[in-house]
């Protein structure tokens, strides 16, 4: 670890001057118009386990994440362009994709360019339709390490490389690759792939404000949920197997991260970690023989109808395995919304789930959304005053609830994209002209909002955006008031 990493992170190849593979993450915004006020985002574990097997098999990758520094668009463009690397990788998402193909159009021709992610996958054809990505070679939908490391050996194995797209040069057409007996690309065995090389990572291992050092990893793959908002429903990735990892495997490299970089904590952002009663029976039966609460805290997500069905000497398991937080996506405040949505849960339940978890001083992070499709107003303020009860539930208890709160915005591939686009009011244009909602980023109790809501600046409730954004920045400031009063993160 290091306190000013370079900007793009790789490991030392002394027998190569130039990258094989140059990983991409684009910043949210052009922070050369409005710098960044905040000093940590989530780490581009995607893309640092693509760096890993890519380098395991021989190749020289580098990873620069733009978001993490903070660089303008044009920085970005030079840093890339300065390393000329032989491919140059990007990760495609909604918010993100103007600033993306506005990069990637700026490229030196002679870098190839490979891109992948939620958005590629959501709208390959349009994408592959804009002049900004002209020079894409390879389109790649889904899980990407072992179709990488093929292209980095000779691009023209495209054509035997299932789900990878790229326009014919002579039709003008996109076409796919793929054939017979190809098909294991699509899901990598999740307990052969190496553990991730924290070099290709810019801000993991970290120190967090208690003083641990933190890390993130992923347990599995996939989620079988289909939140009508979410990139990860199951409906909108059919080809996606659901893969849980081994406990013994994840045991191993916690151990690994223990011994190399001194991690006591560890948080799990995948969407299955306590999201299936048995694999939760399984992961913490191991969790127990490896002693893993004797010596490290851990947080994740998990499901609210899953947790609910935990009894209580299995809510007590959780806390001496050393659960410290759970992450739970909540979302609306009612019931009808949360049928809509299909979220499996009522606000009753998140109440008992939350205070069964604080009493056991497992802490909570509970993630909203105002302003959903059809949300009439008091339904939003129903939202409202379930975060306010959630709170006053803390108060009783040794444990913590934060609330994350966010403007709902439509993202393609997902079902309520679909929703939207069927009632015939909508273009993808419109429904993609993402802007950033500015809540006061001069106002320190905002400044964790700032990079991460966006709107498309269209009225999908009852609501109107300006009261929206008056519930947001209330509820940040409120919230910013709690964490900092109790002296808690």
């Amino acid at each position: 670890m290091s306190e000013n990493p370079p900007l793009i992170q790789t490991q030392p190849c002394p027998d190569s001057t130039q990258l094989d593979l140059l990983l991409i993450n684009a910043p949210l915004r052009d922070y050369r118009l409005r710098p960044r006020v905040n000093d940590y985002t989530l780490p581009v574990l995607g893309m640092a386990y693509i760096a890993t097997y890519a380098t395991a098999r021989g190749y020289h990758v580098g990873v620069l994440d733009a978001e993490a520094a903070g660089l303008p668009v044009d920085e970005t463009i030079d840093i890339i362009n300065q390393a000329h690397p032989r491919w140059a990788g990007f990760n495609l998402l909604a918010p993100t994709y103007e600033l993306t193909a506005t990069i990637a159009a700026a490229l030196d021709p002679g870098i190839r360019i490979m891109a992948g992610g939620h958005h590629a996958k959501a709208m390959p054809e349009r994408i592959l339709a804009d002049p900004r990505m002209a020079c894409c070679d390879a389109l790649i939908l889904g899980e990407a390490e072992t179709r990488v490391a093929e292209l980095l050996a000779d691009h023209r194995n495209r054509a035997d490389l299932p789900a990878v797209m790229w326009v014919d040069p002579v039709l003008g057409q996109p076409v796919t690759g793929g054939r017979p007996g190809t098909a294991h690309h699509l899901a990598p065995d999740i307990n052969e792939l190496p553990f991730v090389d924290r070099a290709y990572l810019a801000q993991d291992p970290y120190v967090a404000g208690d003083g641990l050092i933190e890390a993130n990893m992923v347990g599995a793959r996939g989620c079988p949920y289909d939140c009508s908002f979410c990139g990860a429903a199951v409906s909108a990735n059919p080809d996606v197997t659901i893969r849980v990892r081994d406990p013994l495997n994840i045991i191993a490299e916690m151990q690994h991260l223990r011994d190399r970089h001194a991690v006591r904590a560890f948080r799990f952002v995948d969407d299955l970690f306590l999201g299936a009663g048995r694999i939760i029976d399984q992961m913490m039966h191991a969790f127990e023989q490896a002693d893993i609460g004797g010596w490290a805290v851990w947080d994740a997500t998990g499901r609210i109808n899953v947790l609910d069905r935990r009894s209580e000497a299995q809510l007590d398991q959780l806390a001496a395995c050393g659960l410290r937080e759970v992450a739970l996506g909540i979302e609306s405040g009612s019931e009808r919304v949360l049928s809509y949505i299909d979220k499996r849960i009522t606000p009753g339940m998140v109440l008992s789930v939350v205070e069964r978890l604080l009493a056991r001083r497992i802490n909570v992070k509970g993630y909203f959304i105002l302003g959903f499709p059809g949300e009439s107003r008091a339904e939003l303020l129903q939202t409202v005053d379930l975060v306010r009860r959630l709170w006053d539930v803390t108060d009783r208890h040794a444990g913590t609830f934060r609330a994350s709160v966010f403007q709902f915005r439509p993202y393609p591939g997902t079902p309520e994209w679909a929703r939207l686009m069927a009632t015939g009011r909508y273009t993808a244009d419109q429904l993609l002209n993402y802007a950033p909602v500015d809540l006061g980023a001069d106002d320190a109790a905002l400044r964790g909002r700032d990079e991460f809501n966006f709107t498309s600046g269209i009225q999908f409730g009852e609501t109107p955006e300006n009261e929206i954004h008056q519930h947001l920045a209330e509820l940040a400031r409120e919230q910013h008031a709690r964490t900092h009063s109790a002296g808690k993160h």
